[in-house]
């Protein structure tokens, strides 16, 4: 059995496109709409993808504070420089909890919190 995708509740759309596309790099598979108040996009390369969903009719779900997605980087603190120039700010970290992996997050247009990792 493979894991997908992780689908996530936008309240905009065109933000949190170009939060994963600009931010975390993440290149668009498709985008649709499944009726008038429904639009998908899939985002990511390889097995595992994003999927956006975002229902212009309907509440917003709280996702959860102790849901995070992570992402693999080649450095650390040229990732920390990208996010300032983005006009982010490092929600928590970076730690280094070994000497092995360095981490930090930010949160998403919608408060899901991103985590961003360097392995040694």
């Amino acid at each position: 059995m493979n894991f997908l995708w992780a689908t996530i509740t936008v309240r905009d759309m065109d933000a949190s496109l170009d939060f994963y596309q600009n931010v975390v790099g993440l290149s668009m598979n498709t985008r649709t709409r499944s009726n008038e108040s429904t639009e998908l996009a899939f985002l990511g390369g390889g097995q595992t993808q994003i999927e956006l969903i975002h229902h212009s009719k309907g509440e917003m779900q709280d996702m959860g504070k102790a849901i995070s997605l992570g992402f693999a980087v080649d450095d650390l603190d040229v990732m920390m420089q990208k996010i300032k120039e983005q006009g982010l700010e490092i929600h928590e970290g970076p730690f280094a909890p070994n000497p092995h992996i360095r981490f930090f997050y930010v949160l998403d247009p919608n408060g899901l919190r991103i985590q961003f990792v360097e392995r040694r």
